[in-house]
Formats: structure tokens, sequence, C-alpha cells
């Protein structure tokens, strides 16, 4: 092998590491700026239609939590017989959309002064609940309840509960994206859409 193809193979070795490194550094940085929220806000598909499109909102994921047993199935969950609650559970990109962003959109996506109900739902399932994932999210979250009943957001004071999350169990997969899949259903028709105009989301 003559000197220019070992110079020429010597430098493509150190492009690729150079290249390695950057791609890895970036993943990683991504990577730290994902976070998650979970919320309980009633009905889980008209939560999960309400913060599917956010900007900086990556998934979001229903399913159930707070409760006392494992692995719940929606019937066991609507029956009240497990404590859990309907909740979504988001992947969000902070860089882009912060925690505080998200439950802002929480506070007037339901209404957080009735217990265990929302509208016509009505059960434990349905309470309005803040899983927080970490010690800087509580503080955030009680900080943000305090800031609705002090501009007296609602007229009455909120009573949603606010716990740190347990175990998340993701809902059966015919829970997942409901409203995209089934907009033409009752339910979408007469709950979720009205819901996301009076939002001005446009889905």
């Amino acid at each position: 092998m003559n000197y220019g193809c070992k110079r020429r193979l010597i430098s493509v070795y150190f492009i690729g590491i150079i290249i390695g490194f950057i791609l890895g550094e970036t993943e990683k940085n991504i990577n730290q700026n994902i976070e998650q929220a979970t919320f309980g806000a009633g009905c889980f598909w008209c939560v999960e239609a309400v913060f599917q499109d956010i900007e900086g909102v990556l998934d979001v994921k229903a399913g159930y939590t707070g409760g006392t047993t494992d692995n719940p199935t929606y019937e066991e969950v609507c029956g009240g017989r497990t404590g859990h609650a309907e909740v979504i559970q988001i992947d969000f990109d902070s860089s882009k959309v912060g925690y505080e962003e998200l439950l802002d959109l929480f506070w007037v996506s339901h209404d957080p002064t009735t217990i265990n109900r929302q509208g016509t739902d009505v059960g434990t399932q349905y309470r309005s609940a803040i899983y927080y994932h970490s010690d800087s999210q509580k503080v955030m979250a009680e900080k943000s309840i305090d800031n609705a009943n002090n501009i007296k957001l609602y007229s009455n004071p909120i009573v949603t509960e606010i716990s740190v999350l347990d175990t998340f169990y993701i809902a059966e997969n015919y829970h997942q994206d409901y409203y995209r899949l089934n907009k033409n259903a009752p339910y979408c028709q007469l709950v979720i859409r009205p819901k996301l105009e009076k939002l001005n989301i446009s889905k």
C-alpha cells in the first residue's frame, strides 16, 4: 500500500470517529430533553386527543395508574374495582414545550373542580389528577394549582389530586389513538370534537 492510500485511510478513519462522536452527542442531548408527564382529566380518549398534536409532544399513551391491583383491565377500572384513574402519559421534548405549558393546557381542558366526575362520566376513574415524575414536577404542579386558584380560573376550588407516579399501565390497543381512528363514532362527535373546537385545536 502506498503512502497516499494510507493517508486517505487514516483520514477516513478519523472522520468516522468524529462523525460518530457528533451523532452520539446529538442523540444524548436529544434524550436529555425528553421528559414525561402523566395526567388524569376524565375519559382518556378526550385527554389524548387534546395533547396529541401539541408542538413538542412526541407521543401520548392512554393508560391507568393510581390503583391497588396489577395489570388492570378497562372493564375492571370502569367497574370501580381497582382504584385506578384513566390517564395519559406524554413523552415531550422539553426544549420545545415545557411542563408548565402542558399544565396550562391541562387546567383548561377539563373541569378540575369536580370530584370523580367529568360531565356525564362519573366514577373515581375520571378523577382530576397529576402524577408527577420528579420533585421539580411536583413543585410546578403545586404552584400551578395555587396560581389557578389565585386568578380564580374557576369559581370553585380546584380539587385535583397531586401524587407521585407509581406504575403506569398502558391501556388496551383499541384505546390508543382513539379519536384519530374513530372520528365518526358518536362519543367523538358529541364529546371530543366540541372540546377540541372550544380549545381551538384543529384535527
